[in-house]
């Protein structure tokens, strides 16, 4: 039961990836290691404002798809729903200045789409971080590091996730970092 074209693309853009819960935990302590990256990792803000502010001319979303899939197990166990329950799953292009620069992939269990939730199936392309960071009822979780296990250049090597919490539901975004961010201007 699929819907809007959602279909297996982000296999191959999005590699498999392994979840810490600190830059530390995942041997990212020392600033050396992948050094221009870190900043990225580290926005505590809205990683979308961040990227604006990094765009020398312009910042887009462009939706690779979206609709009700299921998550994966990892993703279910830590959103805590049922597994093979599922989920509204959208994957986007964050692209600044006519090139993609992070990947996201945000998983919305059926909980967080009651109510004034439902504006959460119609983005489009207007940018997740702006709808929760403009609202007041959405509250983030600590921000967690992930190591990509990347099959091309291509592909990223780093992410960063979190959970961002409304009247005992949450919601999952996940960024993965393109180098095309961090290998051209280290600026945030």
């Amino acid at each position: 039961m699929l819907s809007k074209g959602f279909n297996r693309e982000s296999e191959r853009i999005i590699p498999a990836t392994r979840w810490y819960r600190s830059l530390t935990a995942a041997g990212l302590g020392n600033p050396e290691v992948h050094g221009p990256a870190r900043p990225w990792l580290r926005v505590e803000g809205s990683f979308t404002k961040a990227l604006q502010k990094k765009c020398r001319f312009s910042f887009h979303v462009e939706v690779i798809q979206e609709g009700f899939s299921e998550p994966s197990s990892e993703e279910a166990r830590r959103l805590s729903i049922p597994p093979r329950q599922l989920a509204w799953i959208r994957e986007v292009r964050l692209c600044g200045d006519g090139q993609p620069w992070v990947l996201a992939r945000t998983i919305i269990p059926l909980s967080c789409l009651e109510g004034r939730g439902r504006r959460l199936l119609n983005l489009g392309n207007k940018p997740l971080g702006a709808y929760l960071f403009s609202n007041q009822e959405w509250t983030r979780g600590p921000l967690e590091t992930g190591l990509c296990q990347p099959h091309d250049s291509t592909q990223p090597l780093l992410a960063r996730r979190s959970l961002f919490h409304r009247r005992g539901s949450s919601l999952m975004v996940c960024e993965y970092l393109l180098p095309t961010l961090y290998q051209s201007d280290a600026r945030v």
